[in-house]
């Protein structure tokens, strides 16, 4: 199955004045190393191909550096603030190329050194100066930008300088690397997104007003293309599964999964039998072959059949295989909510997991929310093994099988909700809290205790004012600054909870 990320094109040129070239010696070549080591630190994250034009100082360098990103389909551009540069030379660029752009006003030292201090030295240090220009003209042409300042982060001090170029560990310097690695992330996300595939397998559940997507919104406001399956897609696949398909997912299984024994306190929840486990196996196989034959980045999927029916046997062998494909990079959202799947997707695409959540019940004894799903986990975020267990019936649905239970690990985590507002434009809704070890249900649902930064009542209080549908992704570590750099590259409303 093939998973593997696309890189995010970075754009990136470095500006000066043409007019200082010949007046100091060395100037142009100590900026032009300057915009190297930003192109090899982007590259070192290994999340982004750059494409370096090198230095911009007129006009015409300008309309060719546009042309050059053009070419080259960027997603991103960095504009690195060498030393003054007249707007004049800018502008063009980001005329002719529309990607989104980010200013790096980044100084070489923490301070020149004024005793030694030339004029060429400098200007090599006044990268500040044109920035306002430069904002100015951006606003005027109706150019949307942002900003990230600091330090340069060099780690040797070039022989040319007469200052301390040293920064790499100070904190202004790590600052404005973290802000620039998580724009160049953000922009690797709405690119992967602009070209991906996802599945919406059967239907919605019925009834859940808030599932029902607009797929047509969904492919403008992302890029995604939407795949309308059927049961029959899925079932076709599972006639061809083989002994050796089977067993190969049954090894999958027992090295990621403890298979319990059963529930101590509900007599629904018990050990799953052998020929459970070999159906959610074979599932899982059929699924993985839909999922590569479609060539999907991601699912959402539901059906509700009549007792009895084939399909109805089918989908009670999802969980399992759906985690599994979840974990692979292929996250898939159940009760055919296509909107958490791309919240899911996003978590996914920078590396923070993205599992399936609701609303479980609220410990007001301990201050937490319990959040989990009867549906697919992503094992990458999980703390220790996910437990399978079997249940007599999925709760509201029809037909029983194998369910996970587990929890996210403890520590930072942040909740992403994607909704849809009345006016059919997409939203994020991002909370950031802690996860707790503390103990969960043995009912085969997924749950994690998570402690808001304020009372439950009051976050609810918040949330539900923010018109949220009733599932989302969580996510490890806090990563609202990401979610809100990806929401501001794909023009989509962002509201803190």
């Amino acid at each position: 199955m093939n998973t593997e990320k696309r890189k995010a094109r970075v754009g990136l040129y470095t500006t000066g004045l043409k007019a200082y070239w010949p007046q100091f010696k060395g100037l142009r070549e100590r900026l032009e190393g300057y915009g190297r080591f930003i192109a090899e630190e982007l590259e070192a994250s290994g999340d982004v191909e750059v494409f370096n034009f090198g230095l911009v100082d007129c006009s015409d360098s300008g309309i060719a550096a546009g042309e050059y990103f053009c070419r080259n389909l960027v997603d991103i551009v960095f504009q690195h603030v060498g030393t003054y540069v007249t707007s004049d030379a800018v502008l063009p660029v980001h005329q002719i190329c529309k990607a989104p752009t980010v200013i790096l006003n980044l100084q070489p030292a923490i301070q020149v050194n004024y005793a030694k201090t030339t004029t060429g030295e400098w200007l090599a240090h006044c990268n500040a100066c044109p920035a306002p220009e430069i904002a100015n003209a951006f606003n005027r042409a109706g150019i949307r930008f942002r900003v990230v300042s600091g330090l340069l982060g060099l780690r040797e001090t070039p022989e040319i300088s007469v200052a301390d170029e040293t920064t790499c560990a100070r904190p202004e310097a790590v600052r404005a690397w973290r802000e620039i690695r998580e724009w160049a992330k953000a922009a690797s996300v709405k690119a992967a997104l602009s070209r991906a595939r996802f599945g919406f397998l059967g239907g919605n559940y019925s009834g859940m007003l808030d599932m029902y997507s607009d797929f047509t919104m969904l492919q403008g406001g992302t890029g995604i293309h939407v795949e309308l399956l059927e049961m029959c897609d899925l079932a076709s696949r599972l006639a061809k599964v083989t002994e050796a398909d089977v067993k190969r997912k049954l090894d999958d299984i027992t090295s990621m999964f403890e298979i319990s024994e059963d529930s101590p306190s509900d007599p629904l929840a018990r050990r799953p039998a052998p020929e459970q486990l070999e159906w959610s196996a074979k599932v899982a196989a059929a699924q993985e072959r839909m999922v590569e034959d479609f060539r999907l980045d991601a699912l959402a999927y539901y059906y509700h059949g009549a007792d009895g029916n084939d399909y109805e046997q089918l989908q009670s062998g999802f969980i399992v295989g759906h985690s599994l494909l979840t974990a692979n990079g292929v996250p898939c959202a159940g009760e055919g909510d296509m909107k958490t799947a791309l919240a899911m997707k996003i978590c996914d695409l920078l590396g923070t997991g993205g599992s399936f959540c609701e609303i479980v019940t609220t410990d007001y004894v301990r201050g937490t929310i319990l959040m989990g799903h009867d549906g697919p986990f992503h094992l990458a975020i999980a703390k220790g093994r996910p437990i399978l267990r079997g249940l007599g019936l999925y709760h509201g649905k029809r037909g029983s099988g194998v369910s996970v239970e587990a929890k996210v690990k403890d520590g930072p985590v942040t909740t992403l909700g994607v909704t849809q507002t009345g006016d059919g434009r997409l939203k994020f809704i991002v909370s950031e809290a802690e996860a707790t070890d503390d103990p969960i249900m043995a009912i085969g649902n997924t749950q994690t205790h998570v402690r808001l930064g304020v009372e439950p009542d009051v976050w609810f209080e918040r949330w539900l004012q923010e018109a949220p549908i009733h599932h989302f992704a969580m996510s490890v570590g806090h990563n609202l600054g990401l979610f809100r750099k990806v929401a501001d590259l794909m023009g989509i409303q962002l509201t803190v909870v």
